[in-house]
């Protein structure tokens, strides 16, 4: 017991009298314990930041998330994000042929979309869409290492962005187009999808939130549906109709490669514009779904032999510069400000559209040399004004300049069939006598004004139909005054020119301004009877998947102008203009015999070239010139413009019958008149107006005989 005792009385091994444990003797000197000591508070401190702020950036993340994730909403409010609607033209056939705005399609999920499109968007955009939680890890060291192998910053080009994020950048995280704020929608999208840091880590919490609100199949429906695919297509089924005119739920293998390969750079790679290079785009995805082992070795070797290709409608391409007028001349609210999907029925015949394109390019190739910068334009027209085909220049450029319906040109001779119109509505007859002898007229303010022929030459008395179809000028400017201009202009107005028609005398030889189509439309007057019509291009507008037109449109065709026999009449001396001897139409006399009517026009310096006329089926109006307005070099109305005209209408008529033109040939006199059986030294083209305008007249009476 008194050992006992004493154990317990005794300091324990270890510890100090004091009863603390006793401190192990310290290791090292005074220098190592000290840096160690430093190391451990800095560890400290670092640690305790680092979770701190790992703690605050969750919890920031975690409410940024929770907030996008109350905002978004049920996914058929995703599907369709554009701010505008899309106009669909359909020609008389039925088909479609141009499309403008962004169209949609239609909605299609990852059910009902082809299985070989679903795996090929995957394969190229997202190969782990369907483990990943919103944001790749892996991807975006990808993308940075890439980024930095190729000298660029590690978040400039390649993003490493999943679908998922994709989608974010085009919900636009959520933003909607405000036009208060914004210019256009693209400056809005393009501000939607920059890729800057900011941008980057604004939208982590948004694909969360995606990720939570909606499931992956849902997710990936919204990416088809939203994706810009190029040629004004948004999503994969409107892409699918416009370079396929098939649904995305039909597409194989090869269309799906294509398509899908529109992901990466939309505009770059559409087949429109480079078929190509969309196709060398395509069997690129093809090698990336055959890595994913989504396609067997049979149905690698078949979309490789036997890449996509542009469907009929798509490649053809035909009918721009027609589009683009119908979007000017239609109603804003139902084209180009419409908020709906629109589907316009027009009146142009695709057959039609390229004959003229070919026609166009033939003259050009065969007759004009190659570094020529002239220019052309060409409309086909129905009598009641319906237009059946447009070329406004040498190539298309979309939202270019239209010289068929934009340019103001001279029109020259070409005007010269409404003053002859009115002529024979006063009761004056084709071999009614008019004198081709000097003229001149006393203008108020400016003096003596002298109209000359195109020849300088003067062939004394001569049939108004010879003056017509010779194109003389002088014998013009004696009918016009005897009927009085003021009566001439409202006839032309009447018809459809309706720009600010010259005043002074010059007005009968074409000093005034027109358009190709407001020209053609008024000839067309001519071979309907003598009525006036208005030009159009569509004969209904519909909103997409409703039955009725919203509204329509029966013809075009208004008030009457001048007889019926009067139209006859002068349909006969414009025919003349073709077929007789001296006529300055020659050229484009159609072969086979079919019958055709028409008149020549060139402007001062022959800085406007014009042929217009018309067949029994169809008016086609004829204009060439420079853009800057720089003087033709060889070339009048009667020449490469006829020659284009009669190309067009060969064309035009292939496979149709010949059927008469509307006319009545006139009786002729006993004796013909001395001027007709006179030699004549120049039979060339006169239909070059010259002078300056004038108000005043002599006296004309012994001018024109036949009274």
């Amino acid at each position: 017991m008194a050992e006992r005792r004493t154990q317990q009385g005794a300091p324990a091994a270890g510890r100090a009298a004091s009863g603390k444990p006793k401190r192990a003797p310290r290791k090292g000197n005074f220098l190592t314990r000290a840096i160690g000591g430093l190391v451990r508070l800095i560890w400290r401190v670092v640690w305790g930041t680092l979770w701190r702020m790992t703690a605050v950036l969750a919890l920031l993340l975690g409410g940024a998330t929770f907030y996008f994730y109350t905002t978004l909403p049920d996914l058929p409010e995703l599907l369709d994000g554009r701010a505008r609607g899309s106009v669909t033209m359909i020609d008389a056939d039925g088909q479609v042929f141009a499309w403008r705005g962004e169209s949609f399609g239609g909605v299609i999920t990852t059910e009902t979309v082809s299985p070989f499109l679903r795996d090929a968007i995957i394969a190229t955009e997202d190969r782990r869409f369907w483990w990943h939680f919103g944001v790749s890890p892996r991807g975006v060291a990808g993308a940075i290492r890439s980024n930095m192998a190729a000298g660029r910053g590690p978040f400039s080009g390649a993003g490493g962005s999943t679908i998922t994020q994709q989608v974010a950048k085009l919900l636009c995280l959520g933003r909607a187009f405000d036009p208060n704020e914004w210019a256009s929608e693209a400056e809005y999208e393009a501000d939607c999808r920059r890729g800057t840091v900011w941008r980057k880590l604004q939208e982590l919490p948004y694909a969360f939130a995606l990720e939570l609100r909606y499931s992956k199949p849902e997710i990936l429906t919204i990416y088809m549906n939203r994706a810009f695919l190029g040629a004004g297509a948004r999503g994969f089924e409107a892409a699918a109709q416009r370079y396929f005119g098939r649904s995305a739920a039909e597409v194989g293998p090869a269309e799906a490669a294509m398509l899908a390969g529109l992901l990466v750079a939309p505009s770059l790679y559409a087949p429109t514009r480079n078929l190509r290079r969309a196709q060398d785009r395509a069997n690129v995805v093809i090698g990336l779904m055959a890595r994913e082992g989504f396609l067997n070795e049979a149905e690698i070797a078949e979309a490789r032999a036997y890449p996509a290709t542009l469907s009929q409608a798509a490649e053809s391409r035909a009918g721009g510069f027609f589009a683009d007028w119908i979007m000017q001349s239609g109603p804003a609210f139902l084209t180009r400000e419409t908020t709906e999907d629109v589907i316009i029925q027009s009146t142009l015949d695709q057959r039609l559209q390229t004959a003229a394109e070919e026609a166009l390019a033939h003259v050009f190739e065969e007759r004009v040399r190659s570094d020529s910068e002239a220019e052309a334009a060409i409309i086909v027209m129905s009598a009641d004004g319906a237009v059946r085909a447009m070329v406004g220049g040498r190539r298309y450029v979309p939202g270019g300049f239209n010289r068929a319906t934009q340019a103001q040109r001279q029109t020259g001779s070409a005007f010269k069939p409404f003053v002859y119109a009115l002529a024979m509505e006063l009761g004056y007859e084709p071999f009614d006598m008019v004198e081709d002898e000097p003229l001149t007229l006393n203008i108020r303010g400016s003096g003596p004004w002298s109209p000359r022929n195109y020849t300088n030459e003067f062939r004394g008395m001569m049939t108004i139909s010879e003056a017509f179809a010779r194109s003389q000028n002088i014998p013009a400017v004696r009918i016009s005054e005897a009927m009085g201009r003021a009566d001439v202009r409202r006839a032309a107005n009447a018809f459809g020119l309706n720009s600010d028609l010259a005043e002074g005398p010059a007005l009968a030889l074409g000093s005034s301004e027109a358009t190709l189509l407001e020209m053609t439309a008024a000839y067309a007057g001519i071979l309907n009877g003598g009525s006036s019509v208005r030009p159009y291009g569509f004969t209904a507008l519909s909103l997409a998947g409703e039955r009725e037109p919203l509204m329509g449109i029966g013809g075009g065709i208004a008030e009457r102008v001048i007889s019926e026999e009067a139209a006859m009449r002068l349909t006969w001396m414009m025919a003349q203009v073709l077929e007789a001897p001296y006529g300055t139409g020659r050229r484009a006399r159609l072969p086979d015999g079919r019958q055709a009517a028409g008149k020549t026009g060139t402007t001062q310096a022959a800085r406007d070239a014009w042929f217009v006329g018309f067949t029994a089926d169809y008016v086609v109006g004829v204009w060439m010139g420079n853009d800057d307005n720089t003087p033709l070099v060889g070339v009048t109305g009667g020449g490469l413009p006829a020659e284009i005209w009669r190309e067009t209408m060969v064309r035009v008529h292939r496979g149709t019958p010949l059927r008469p033109l509307p006319m009545i040939e006139p009786e002729r006199p006993a004796l013909e008149p001395p001027s007709s059986q006179s030699p004549r030294r120049d039979d060339r083209p006169p239909d070059q107006p010259g002078g300056t305008l004038g108000d005043a007249i002599r006296d004309i009476l012994g001018g024109i005989l036949g009274n």
